[in-house]
């Protein structure tokens, strides 16, 4: 193990409480309004968006790759989110994986890392794993778990290490106006810290322009990527992370040690996915910007029963049930009685709210919300829902 390895002690993570629910219910369930991404495409839907042909495939060589990704694959994200530099792109195993080499590369034991509550599980517990001393930015609650940048200065000190961003937020949906995104780059760049941008998110939104990738604005910034929640293609597990070339090589070198590198096969289908992003994700953005409307107008006719903020971005939104203090059980009884997956609030520390998605298929969306309403309407939902987990 190099030097800039050695001083990151091996990982005691905590269960991952999300990809727990998701490992239980995911595959036994046949309705999705838990899930954070679009509609997966089939191959068949890829390969007609991007013209992708038989003879393409079968000249794909099944060779290692480079640590780093297959250079064209780098290429066309870098042309895309990082300015063409691809020396500053790494492609990794989905977004988690660059998570987690981020996370054991940049920052140690006893440093001070600013997260946001709530928030993904692994964009806290790995920090916390390493010994790092999380200082936790509380959306506001109250204010429909809006953003209080003043809060985020206040937070953001000479000593902190990592700053790291979600937006549009999961699971809230919540975002940052262009003002207060300039901000927020302000705060961290007249500190010591690095900035870690989360933009999984990024291209949903609703009303507005995506923001821009900060990689091309602040100079000490990580930006992660993946194409499985905007754009459609999350069994190909492809991301990326663009981060100053010295931030890469240390994490290649934890990499080393875990996947090593993707498929040729899993690069080739990305790097055409990522040369047609904007037509996979625009039938997908449409789709759930109709969805929205729909929930939207759900939430309307039972405004005594759900409390919720209307999602900026993102295809998920955190839903309270106002007499509700734990949604587990509604939760657990929505998949075993209408095989219906939704989230509980529990898996990002706030027991009383769901997360709610809605970035499927109209017709499921609709038979799912219907199966959620029959079940709010059920005076004995939660006697029943103890006995079937």
């Amino acid at each position: 193990m190099n030097c800039a390895m050695s001083r990151y002690s091996p990982l005691r993570l905590p269960p991952a409480s999300l990809e727990r629910w998701m490992r239980e219910f995911y595959f036994a369930t046949e309705i999705d309004i838990g899930s954070s991404g679009v509609e997966p495409y089939t191959m068949q839907e890829l390969r007609a968006i991007t013209g992708i042909g038989l003879a393409d495939l079968d000249a794909v060589s099944f060779h290692d790759s480079p640590t780093a990704g297959a250079g064209s694959l780098r290429q066309v994200i870098a042309d895309r989110w990082a300015a063409g530099d691809a020396e500053r792109v790494l492609v990794t195993h989905g977004s988690s994986e660059a998570i987690y080499l981020v996370m054991n590369s940049v920052v140690g034991r006893g440093e001070e890392v600013v997260a946001p509550a709530p928030c993904y599980q692994q964009l806290r517990s790995i920090c916390e794993a390493a010994g790092c001393r999380i200082r936790t930015w509380d959306l506001a609650r109250g204010a429909g778990f809006s953003a209080d940048i003043s809060a985020l200065r206040r937070l953001v000190t000479s000593r902190t290490r990592l700053v790291v961003v979600n937006f549009p937020h999961n699971p809230t949906g919540v975002s940052v106006s262009p003002a207060e995104y300039r901000e927020l780059l302000d705060i961290v760049a007249g500190s010591r810290a690095l900035l870690l941008w989360d933009g999984a998110f990024s291209p949903l939104v609703y009303g507005s322009d995506p923001l821009p990738d900060p990689s091309g604005l602040c100079e000490d910034c990580i930006s992660i990527g993946t194409l499985s929640k905007a754009f459609g293609l999350p069994g190909l597990r492809l991301g990326w992370c663009i981060a100053p070339p010295d931030v890469l090589e240390r994490m290649m070198s934890w990499r080393d040690y875990v996947t090593l590198h993707l498929s040729p096969l899993t690069e080739f289908l990305g790097r055409e996915a990522v040369r047609h992003c904007s037509c996979l994700l625009a039938p997908r953005l449409e789709q759930a910007r109709r969805n929205r409307g729909l929930l939207a107008a759900w939430v309307d006719e039972r405004k005594e029963l759900v409390d919720w903020t209307l999602p900026a971005g993102g295809v998920c939104a955190f839903v309270r049930f106002r007499e509700m203090r734990d949604t587990e059980p509604l939760c657990r009884f929505l998949a075993h009685q209408h095989k219906t997956l939704l989230v509980p609030g529990s898996c990002f520390g706030m027991p009383e709210f769901v997360r709610l998605g809605f970035g499927g298929s109209t017709a499921s969306f609709q038979r799912g919300i219907e199966f959620l309403s029959r079940c709010l309407e059920q005076s004995s939902v939660m006697e029943d829902s103890v006995t079937c987990g």
